[in-house]
């Protein structure tokens, strides 16, 4: 590469955050910094930056937050930059053929999946729900359409059966980044050629809070993949009388007869809360009553008398 890029980055979450950060410590230039515009969060309800947002303020780029690129004067903007790359991480906002078209070089977004398993919005948390063994990152030339452009090079990253979207997050956002910075050399220079997906496409739709309800009468398996994929957003859940249990953490738990009906509490210890399934049970490890912190099965058993009890 005869000389350091001059970036356009465009990110929101925690996950885009080391791809911002080993740009900065490399030897390319970020001009500005894209994001989406604050929103409000919390009971509070107040107002807040983004992951990225706050590291570009940190480091005293420029931060540019449209709601939209609808509007030529937002595209004649980001123009104003002359970007050879936008680098796109978890931005959560389509761009328009007139903003891919900017830079000289293109747009790269670094996505969550290995393409074209996993297109969308939540590609970490379908991964973990459908049992999948391994993920990892992909670097792709972007195009017009959700995640279907030309790939220049993937990384996989085993899921390991603890881990919950946060963990395999943070696992990706890191391979992404280094990723990222091993591909840029080769792009500029036109060495790496992007290819085209091949295979069929799977969609990760975006989550809904609907889905964190347990049905019990599916699979220990599917039921446990459900917890740690909805870990740390929307949470699994499930009724206990006329509360809402909220269940962090589980794993799988020991043989039930036939005859002990899903959803039925048939245990618990120190162990955990154990919950027959359709077809095995779960062994529940940690969990949250409304208003209250998340404990260890054991401090909650302590407190309620859960066995014989029917979860909904």
């Amino acid at each position: 590469m005869t000389q350091p890029l001059r970036l356009v980055f465009a990110g929101t979450p925690v996950f885009a955050v080391p791809s911002l950060q080993a740009l900065l410590t490399s030897e390319h230039e970020v001009v500005a910094v894209y994001t989406q515009p604050d929103r409000p969060a919390g009971r509070g309800r107040k107002a807040t930056t983004s992951p990225v947002k706050t590291l570009a303020l940190q480091a005293g780029l420029p931060i540019i937050q449209p709601p939209h690129f609808k509007d030529t004067t937002m595209v004649r903007a980001l123009a104003a930059w002359q970007p050879d790359l936008m680098i796109v991480v978890a931005y959560g906002l389509l761009l328009p053929t007139a903003v891919l078209n900017i830079p000289r070089l293109g747009c790269i977004n670094v996505h969550a999946s290995l393409l074209p398993r996993w297109r969308g919005a939540a590609p970490i948390q379908r991964a973990i729900a459908d049992g999948d063994s391994n993920t990892g990152v992909s670097i792709m030339q972007m195009d017009a359409g959700l995640d279907t452009g030309p790939v220049f090079l993937t990384r996989s990253v085993p899921i390991d059966t603890t881990d919950n979207a946060r963990t395999l997050s943070d696992k990706l956002a890191a391979k992404g980044a280094d990723a990222l910075l091993n591909a840029l050399p080769d792009i500029a220079d036109k060495r790496l050629v992007a290819r085209p997906q091949d295979g069929g496409a799977t969609y990760a739709r975006r989550l809904k809070k609907s889905e964190a309800w347990i049905d019990w009468h599916q699979s220990a398996v599917h039921i446990i993949c459900q917890i740690r994929a909805f870990n740390p957003w929307p949470v699994a859940q499930a009724r206990w009388q006329d509360r809402t249990i909220r269940i962090w953490q589980a794993k799988p738990g020991p043989s039930v007869t036939r005859q002990t009906p899903a959803g039925i509490v048939f245990q618990a210890d120190a162990a955990g809360i154990v919950v027959a399934t359709g077809t095995g049970s779960i062994c529940i490890t940690q969990l949250q009553l409304p208003g209250r912190k998340a404990v260890a099965a054991a401090d909650f058993i302590n407190a309620y008398d859960i066995v014989g009890i029917k979860l909904s």
